[in-house]
């Protein structure tokens, strides 16, 4: 008796034909990606299958985002570039095109009868030896870094005021001061206005709306930094509604709101001002041994 684990429209690929499948859909893949490469890549008309959106773009990771694939090989070039993505942010185009390529060159050695297995530990050793290579041949090039970044932007879409970003990037960059965690540096987008209106702020900018009648503008303002919004507080019963049956019911309600938020801010203010006067008396953290 025989057990059907696969679906009924499920395929079975063996050996030769299996790697021939693999290679395929890998170099098509690459060869897609390949087009969009460098300051004169082509752009690509990307089309959902669900809102009918139209994107007219180069960029490597947004095409590669976009593709829809069902072949095992592709799908790994795809997270490869994702990868590179977020360890880098940049060269996913690049090392999408590199790998297909080793794979173009590992189906002519396939076809010369080697084992795979000689294949990859071919390819192991080298690597190894690229790496100690680039070691080698590495150099301090701070004073070419702006070179560096407009040459990453001439395939972006920014590349028609590439040397204005360029300036933004490397001085957000350099105030990280050397750390590689990108997500300090928080980007803000707003709708309108051009591209050369984007500016590099240092601090933290807070996307809030100003409510109604609130100055717009404050000079030696005390900021306070808190893990709770300070808006007005709802009465929330989760999994069930509030229904009343008179305005004064409401009413009611409206107080508990208010007197909830009223208990909030008392309780902030009865902390700022005991920690400002922890903070002041200079006697108060001190223990005295007798």
């Amino acid at each position: 008796m025989s057990m059907q684990i696969f679906n009924e429209q499920a395929t079975e690929e063996k050996a030769e034909n299996a790697r021939l499948s693999s290679f395929v859909g890998a170099l098509a893949l690459g060869d897609l990606a390949k087009s969009t490469l460098g300051p004169k890549g082509m752009n690509k008309i990307l089309q959902s299958a669900s809102t009918g959106e139209i994107n007219v773009t180069n960029d490597g990771a947004t095409i590669l985002k976009a593709i829809q694939l069902d072949n095992a090989a592709a799908k790994i070039l795809v997270n490869i570039s994702k990868v590179q993505d977020d360890e880098v942010g940049d060269g996913t185009t690049s090392v999408c095109v590199l790998a297909a390529e080793l794979l173009r060159e590992a189906e002519k050695l396939i076809a010369m009868k080697i084992h795979p297995r000689t294949i990859v530990e071919g390819y192991r050793i080298a690597s190894l030896a690229a790496l100690r290579a680039l070691e080698a041949a590495a150099a301090d090039h701070l004073d070419d870094l702006y070179n560096f970044t407009r040459t990453t932007l001439s395939s972006k879409v920014l590349s028609q005021d590439k040397g204005y970003f360029a300036d933004l990037a490397i001085d957000a960059v350099l105030r990280l001061k050397g750390s590689t965690g990108l997500e300090h540096i928080q980007i803000i987008k707003k709708v309108g206005g051009k591209l050369t209106d984007s500016y590099l702020n240092e601090g933290f900018i807070l996307d809030k709306a100003i409510a109604v009648n609130s100055p717009r503008r404050l000079e030696n303002a005390k900021i306070m930094i808190a893990n709770t919004s300070m808006d007005t507080d709802k009465i929330k019963i989760f999994g069930a509604q509030v229904k009343v049956n008179g305005t004064g019911k409401l009413a009611e309600l409206e107080r508990a709101e208010r007197e909830k938020m009223k208990a909030k801010v008392e309780s902030t203010v009865l902390s700022i001002v005991s920690s400002s006067t922890i903070s002041q008396n200079p006697y108060s953290q001190r223990k005295v041994l007798w």
